[in-house]
């Protein structure tokens, strides 16, 4: 089969190519995925577990990428749960060959049924921050109907799935970012733009009851203050340094989860979430497009089949 690769930890990024790889195996608990579109991170190349399998072993050359939407092409021997033409959208996990390919393995636990009306460029780009938003909201923030929450970079992709499931959640979305993602952050739903370019945004903001943070450094570390008495202040980016007097602060790190995969979807079949979708390329300009992806507004999706 035909994927992108890279051999070189020390030059992941120069080294990565499309080329003959050999076809997935299955084991119990798999399924063979034929990936019809597909994402990635732009920095997961950095990521330990990228160059390693569950047992520590050196595993290079690796497959990036981590998001999928595809169709089952085969079921492992005490598989259960899917069957082969069943249409699948998923986040596999970090320890194995990932998604920039023709095919891959994934657990079965980590795929939901992907509906029929639903495009796989659209699927492939909802599982990380779909996932992550939700997770980070709901399970660790623990946000309930009328609550406040502060949505920190709400003009990325996980920030835009945050304020948009906030919202529809029934909360009250505060979001910050850079000025010129202001009109797409309000029209998300943020009923209040930020723009953490100003030297007093707390002021700004007043109190909250959650604060869901995608930035880190210093924008963190100020986001304690904002916090009510018993709030949550939720972060992707880092351990938090500077906690509230009166309150939870924490770090996580996203989880595919079927259950919650599935939340998503639903609330994107409804027209309820949208994926930010930006340039969309054929697997022969993945590592062109893996190579450019910093900065850049939208999840890049490579079309795979």
């Amino acid at each position: 089969m035909r994927a992108v690769r890279t051999h070189d930890r020390d030059a992941a990024m120069d080294s990565l190519v499309v080329e003959e790889a050999p076809y997935p195996y299955a084991g119990e608990g798999d399924v063979v995925v034929r990936v019809r579109a597909a994402c990635f991170t732009p920095d997961e190349l950095a990521w330990p577990a990228t160059w390693v399998d569950r047992a520590g072993r050196d595993r290079a050359p690796v497959i990036p990428g981590h998001e999928l939407s595809g169709e089952v092409a085969e079921v492992a021997v005490g598989t259960t749960g899917l069957s082969v033409g069943q249409r699948v959208v998923g986040l596999t996990d970090w320890n194995r060959d990932g998604t920039l390919a023709e095919y891959t393995a994934v657990e079965a636990r980590n795929l939901a049924p992907l509906p029929a009306g639903i495009d796989h460029v659209q699927a492939a780009a909802l599982p990380m921050p779909g996932l992550t938003a939700w997770q980070g909201l709901f399970v660790h923030g623990r946000l309930e109907a009328g609550q406040s929450v502060l949505v920190h970079g709400a003009g990325g992709g996980v920030g835009m799935a945050a304020t948009q499931l906030a919202r529809d959640a029934g909360a009250r979305v505060l979001g910050t970012g850079r000025e010129g993602s202001r009109d797409r952050v309000l029209e998300l739903g943020a009923e209040v733009f930020i723009d953490l370019g100003q030297p007093a945004w707390e002021e700004a903001v007043g109190r909250v009851d959650l604060v869901f943070d995608a930035i880190g450094g210093e924008v963190l570390d100020r986001s304690a203050a904002v916090l009510r008495p018993g709030g949550t202040l939720v972060t992707i980016a880092q351990p938090p340094t500077v906690r509230p007097e009166d309150g939870r602060a924490m770090y996580f790190i996203v989880e595919p989860n079927r259950d919650h995969l599935l939340e998503v979807i639903s609330r994107h079949r409804e027209g309820r979430l949208r994926p930010l979708v930006g340039a969309v390329h054929p697997l022969d300009r993945a590592p062109e497009a893996f190579r450019a992806k910093k900065g850049t507004v939208g999840k890049t999706v490579v079309q795979v089949a």
